[in-house]
């Protein structure tokens, strides 16, 4: 299994998923992926179309072509045909509820479990998790269940930002997430901050990116912060 999952797109003074470019040469290149199947469905405001556009120059400056499962005769088909499949960020909910209602779920999963590269950011990265309820997204429209791809065994919070700014009080996303955790016990979250995401080879979970650690939680446990380069592998026991 090869997994590429990554916090976000965009970063502070670059363009588009800039940041992730060698993030990306480096997962793709070996596996000489020359095409990638796009999954745009977490775009709201921005159409299937519109977003292949966005992402093209980014793959392409890597020597990938991009095609948009939704232009496909037969999206499980092109599933299946697919080099990589690669899942954009936006609206998890929606992500979720398109995928499903093209019956991609299982095709993605099941080709995925058999090797080919995956990747995906914000919304693309729940979608790899066993659920997607450690989303920040509002449950826009209803997704006819939260189980997702369930490719690793634990869940991803991206954005993860800690503490609040001045004069908001409302609840941390810390808050939140020992929320889940209370009623979801047995099961890790990992909080990737901004410009981090983790890389699977096979079994093998890496922590990559360049913006510092990332914060782990789990039920009956104090978080932990984890600084790049140390063992994250225990998250990937599901246990």
């Amino acid at each position: 299994m090869r997994l590429l999952l990554l916090s976000n797109a965009k970063r502070e003074g670059s363009v588009y998923l800039e940041w992730a470019e060698p993030l990306f040469a480096d997962f793709f290149q070996p596996a000489r992926v020359k095409k990638m199947l796009f999954v745009p469905f977490a775009g709201v405001t921005t159409a299937p179309d519109a977003y292949v556009e966005k992402v093209r120059p980014v793959f392409e400056r890597l020597g990938i072509e991009v095609e948009g499962v939704h232009a496909a005769a037969d999206p499980v088909a092109a599933v299946n045909a697919a080099q990589a499949v690669v899942v954009g960020g936006g609206s998890t909910w929606k992500l979720l509820r398109d995928v499903r209602a093209l019956r991609l779920l299982r095709a993605i999963r099941q080709r995925a479990l058999a090797g080919m590269p995956y990747a995906g950011w914000s919304a693309g990265s729940n979608l790899a998790c066993p659920t997607i309820m450690t989303s920040n997204d509002m449950p826009i429209c209803d997704p006819g269940g939260f189980d997702a791809l369930g490719l690793v065994p634990f869940q991803i919070n991206p954005h993860y930002l800690h503490g609040n700014p001045p004069g908001f009080k409302g609840e941390t996303r810390e808050e939140r997430i020992t929320e889940f955790c209370t009623m979801t016990q047995g099961v890790w979250v990992a909080g990737l901050r901004e410009c981090t995401g983790f890389r699977v080879e096979g079994t093998k979970l890496t922590l990559v990116g360049d913006a510092g650690d990332c914060r782990v939680f789990r039920h009956g446990q104090a978080p932990v912060e984890i600084a790049p380069g140390a063992d994250v592998q225990f998250l990937m026991d599901e246990r």
